[in-house]
């Protein structure tokens, strides 16, 4: 009889690379069924019960009826993570509109929460469909996040990394995404997932020399893993998550 696999969606983002490798080249690799996906997408497998597990924006988990942040790991900033940021062509006081990113909802509630309590702006918000990045012009600034990220600061006159004005704001981190489950997980399944993120965020290097793909050369890659994303969970991570989480009931 086959022993039922615990379905996971994670981010099929560069950041989440060290945790792939890690479930990769563990033992829990055939206990799983692994699915990669847009953040947005992530949120909507985990509260439809799609699937058991996800890497999904925090944003959500004021949405789901049971929720359990389940691993030391997290996909979080200590100042700049360079990969999520508000770009525009005129400074914060002269923006009219900003474009939200359809990707992912914490970054987008992220940047609301910046311009009402921190940057003290009161833009049109606007909902972005693909190919938005080409509408961020003149007085229209956009929150773009992910991959697409990664060279674009040389189109715009103004970038604004969204986890460094946080930390500006608030003097904490910012969590991004957590491992959650929507069910309890047997313990000693989660000890091993536990361990296989472990290996991979204790392999940045081995991730790195494996990686074969152009948007960012190797040596980009090596410094965003290691010095823009902070992957541990811990008790500084803790406060700002409920911060934001408290932050974001205003809307």
């Amino acid at each position: 009889m086959e022993v039922q696999k615990i379905k996971i969606s994670a981010v099929s983002y560069l950041n989440t690379l060290p945790f792939l490798y890690g479930i990769d080249n563990s033992e829990i690799k055939d206990q799983v069924s692994l699915s990669l996906d847009m953040p947005a997408d992530c949120a909507k497998k985990l509260l439809s019960a799609e699937v058991d597990l996800g890497l999904v924006p925090v944003a959500i988990l004021p949405q789901l009826k049971e929720y359990h942040i389940v691993s030391d790991f997290c996909i979080g900033a200590e100042g700049d993570v360079d990969s999520v940021a508000l770009y525009s062509d005129v400074p914060l006081n002269e923006i009219d509109n900003i474009y939200l990113d359809y990707q992912s909802r914490t970054s987008v509630n992220l940047a609301k929460v910046l311009a009402k309590d921190y940057w003290k702006i009161t833009p049109k918000w606007l909902a972005a469909n693909v190919g938005f990045e080409d509408e961020i012009k003149g007085n229209t600034a956009g929150v773009i996040i992910g991959d697409r990220t990664f060279n674009l600061s040389k189109e715009f006159k103004y970038k604004y990394d969204l986890a460094g004005e946080w930390m500006k704001y608030t003097g904490l981190p910012f969590v991004f995404a957590c491992w959650v489950s929507n069910v309890k997980l047997p313990t000693s399944f989660l000890n091993q997932f536990n361990k296989a993120l472990k290996l991979g965020i204790d392999n940045v290097e081995e991730v790195v020399i494996n990686y074969d793909e152009k948007s960012i050369s190797k040596n980009q890659l090596k410094k965003y893993l290691s010095e823009h994303i902070s992957y541990h969970f811990n008790k500084n991570k803790e406060k700002a998550l409920t911060q934001f989480l408290l932050a974001i009931k205003q809307f």
